[in-house]
């Protein structure tokens, strides 16, 4: 099956999926969205990062800043923050350069490396997409995190190629129901830059009623 262009979904959505359904429901099906310290950091960096005037070659490598990418077979579309293109014997051909070349995405993040795999996701979909579009196969790229100032490698395991797969299935199907999921709150509801709009602890509340009522007692403690 391959999906027409008018129903790709966004590559970063896959990272406000696996964090939370409902909160990729209400910025990606309902266009909600607000910002906070930390996506206003993120987006800094990925400002500099993908900065069109930052082009390079040195010696045996090309770096793409803000390469746009797309899968058909996967419905999706974005762009790369980084790509190099390695010259090797074992690579493919690029149009106007000679010799042939091995591919190495880079996915900037402004913070340290998580315990879960929201970021290697992200980053093995945009794997997959120039796999699709340069006919290759890629093993790894990296992540920078712009708290540790490093690249931490991520192998691109058949695992995390079948979790992007099932998850983006998954998102098309919400997205063709026009579905938001319930509240489910959870401890990192906290971090949540939508949970002024989600109303994440309404859900375990009675009422609304209630629910104001509880508010302003925190608030008055």
């Amino acid at each position: 099956m391959e999906y027409a262009e008018d129903d790709y979904l966004m590559i970063s959505g896959i990272q406000h999926f696996k964090f939370c359904r409902r909160q990729w429901a209400l910025i990606h099906i309902e266009q909600q969205w607000e910002e906070n310290a930390h996506t206003v950091t993120g987006e800094l960096m990925h400002k500099k990062v993908h900065d069109p005037s930052l082009k390079e070659k040195r010696k045996d490598m090309i770096i793409a800043r803000a390469l746009p990418v797309a899968s058909r077979k996967l419905g999706i579309s974005g762009e790369c923050d980084l790509v190099e293109f390695h010259k090797s014997e074992e690579g493919i051909q690029l149009h106007g350069h000679r010799g042939l070349y091995t591919i190495y995405p880079v996915e900037y993040k402004k913070g340290k490396p998580k315990l879960s795999e929201e970021d290697k996701l992200q980053l093995a979909a945009q794997t997959m997409c120039l796999e699709e579009m340069f006919c290759t196969e890629i093993p790894e790229g990296a992540i920078f995190y712009g708290e540790t100032r490093r690249r931490e490698t991520v192998a691109i395991t058949e695992d995390l190629r079948d979790e992007v797969v099932r998850m983006f299935q998954e998102m098309h199907e919400y997205y063709r129901r026009q579905y938001t999921p319930k509240v489910r709150y959870s401890k990192a509801c906290n971090a949540c830059s939508l949970k002024e709009i989600c109303l994440p602890k309404l859900g375990k509340t009675v009422s609304v009623k209630a629910y104001i009522e509880q508010s302003l007692k925190e608030e008055n403690q």
